[in-house]
Formats: structure tokens, sequence, C-alpha cells
């Protein structure tokens, strides 16, 4: 079906119903399991913001005691205790929304790792081991790293040595997204809200539909891909709204908050299919690389104000938040 014939085409069914069947594979972001299955995606994502507010939760009060229980148990020191009861809290919320997702979920690492290539490694393995032992396969789960350059070549290391798949989150800029792929990651989260808050408060202006600079970046690197030849997954992340999402219909996955997932579940509005693979190959950029060429990347990186900014303050803000959790499960261990 030629695209003009097909935007004429009435689609049915909610706007969700319609994304799903444009071929993005939907995912739920957040850590409230609870929620999830209303929506029926086929994986779930997580990070410190969304694991922090759902454990404080009082119907999740018992995983965060099954935890400390297991770090008392299997730690030597008091540090050691604490920090495996946090590990066994993302494991046991990502078990849990297993249950309720046939895909994978993405379970984050310690954000404060984000500098540090072996410590990454070694602590992708751990959160592994974890859902090995209740009987996970590591096939189901991502390991979230942000995308730094230290964080990408511990990506390179899981996926090609230990075949551990990873999501590159934090991601900002095409540079990034470049080494990411060379790097053979399985999947890539382009922030595609963050990136429209940015340039919204640096210019004053206000963006929607194809002149925000979010989607504009996600529909960039779509086309590097596919031209290509790719196999990374592109995963928009991050939204302020439908409109961001309707704009991306046909990229490979999209990652939506619960609240943004309501809202498509309402709506009739049509959302047809925007990207897709074949005219993506002819609008693509010139190949170039970067994986293995640490001062080029990070001058690329330091050259997008932007994604400089908005990494830095992604790994300030998460890191924060995986401290407020070691400070709640601190009193559990302690108790």
């Amino acid at each position: 079906m030629s695209e003009p014939t097909q935007k004429k085409q009435k689609l049915s069914g909610s706007s969700l119903d319609q994304l799903k069947a444009s071929g993005t594979v939907v995912v739920a972001d957040t850590g409230d399991f609870e929620s999830i299955a209303k929506f029926k995606p086929q994986d779930a994502t997580t990070n410190p913001t969304l694991i922090l507010q759902a454990a404080k939760k009082p119907q999740y009060e018992k995983l965060l005691d099954v935890a400390a229980e297991y770090g008392k148990k299997n730690g030597k020191t008091p540090e050691e205790k604490l920090e495996i009861a946090v590990d066994k809290l993302l494991v046991n919320f990502g078990n849990e929304i297993l249950k309720v997702v046939p895909g994978r979920v993405s379970t984050e690492v310690d954000a404060r790792l984000s500098f540090d290539t072996e410590a990454t490694v070694k602590k992708a393995l751990e959160i592994i081991k974890l859902y090995e032992d209740l009987g996970i396969s590591k096939e189901r789960v991502l390991i979230k790293i942000a995308s730094t350059w230290e964080g990408i070549q511990a990506a390179k290391i899981l996926e090609a040595e230990h075949g551990i798949h990873v999501n590159l989150t934090l991601l900002f800029s095409f540079a990034q997204a470049v080494a990411a792929a060379e790097a053979k990651v399985t999947l890539i989260s382009p922030f595609v809200g963050r990136i429209m808050d940015w340039y919204k408060k640096s210019t004053g202006k206000e963006y929607s539909g194809e002149e925000d600079p979010g989607v504009q970046s996600v529909k960039n690197i779509y086309n590097y891909y596919k031209k290509h030849g790719y196999k990374t997954i592109i995963m928009g992340a991050s939204f302020r709204n439908t409109a961001e999402i309707k704009c991306l219909t046909g990229v490979d996955y999209l990652t939506i908050s619960p609240a943004l997932l309501e809202k498509l579940t309402e709506s009739t509005e049509q959302f047809p299919v925007v990207l897709n693979a074949e005219s993506a190959k002819a609008q693509g950029a010139e190949k170039i690389s970067l994986i293995d060429d640490e001062s080029r990347f990070r001058f690329d990186l330091n050259q997008d104000a932007m994604a400089t900014e908005k990494l830095s303050e992604g790994i300030r803000n998460f890191s924060k938040d995986i401290d407020t959790l070691f400070s709640i499960m601190e009193k559990k261990v302690n108790a």
C-alpha cells in the first residue's frame, strides 16, 4: 500500500492499538508492576527513580523486606549487605514485572558507576546472577547502562563476551547512538522529552510535532541505523505528550509511562505509520566510526551542549535516587 493511500485509510481501534499494529513494540515505563498488565505491553523498563517511587508504596513493602533479609544473609560487611540488598530489590521488582509481561525487563546498573567500565561489567554480571538464581534467563533481561564512553565500552564487553543484552540509556546525541551501534548493543533509549525540555528552556520556543528536537533526534538515528543495517533496537523514551509518540509511529520500540498509555487507550486519534525501514535507507547520514576513537567521541559529545548537559544531569539525578534507595534499605538491613 502506498503511503498516500495509507494515510487516507481509516485506522481502527484505540491509538494504542494502532501504535501496536504499526509494528512498534510498546514497552511500559514504570516500576509499578500492578499497573502494567492493563496495557498489555511487550516489555517493561525501570530506572532508579521509578523503582524509588514504587518502593515507597505500602503494597510493595514485602519486596523491600525480602531484599533486606537476603542482604543480611549473603553479605559479610555492613556495606556489602546493603549493596546486595539493593541489587536484590531491583531484581525482585524485575521478577514481578516479568510475571505480567511476555518479553523483557530493563534493570539499571548503579548510576554512580557510569564512569567505570570494569565496575559496570561486574555489577551487570551480579544482577544477571540474581535473576538466574530465580530461574530467569538472561534472555529476558536488559541491563541498563548510561551512554557514557565507559558505559558503552562496558556494554560492548557484556554483549560480546557474556551474551548479556544491554539497554544504553540517557542517550541524547548522534555520537552516542553511533558508538552504541558499533558496540552491537541490543537496544538504545533516546530520551525524546528531555531533549525537547532542553531546547524549550534554551530557546524559549514551544515545539510540537515534527519540529520537536527530540522527535527529530530519534528519526535521524532511525534513518542512520536502517541505512547501514545496524541491528540495534531504537526505543524512544521519556515522552512529554502523545504528540511526540504519534510522530514516531513505526519506530522499533517506544517505552511509555502509564499516564500516557492511559491517554492512548482512551483515544481513537489516528496514528498512521510515520517511520519505515525502506524509506529510512534513503535518508540516513553517511557512515562514521567512533567506537575505537575515544577522543573523537568525547569531542563530538562535548560539541553537543544539550547532550552533554542532559547526560550529566541524568546521571546526577539517578545517582541521587539510588542514594535515597540505599538509605531506605539501610534502615531495613540494620533493623
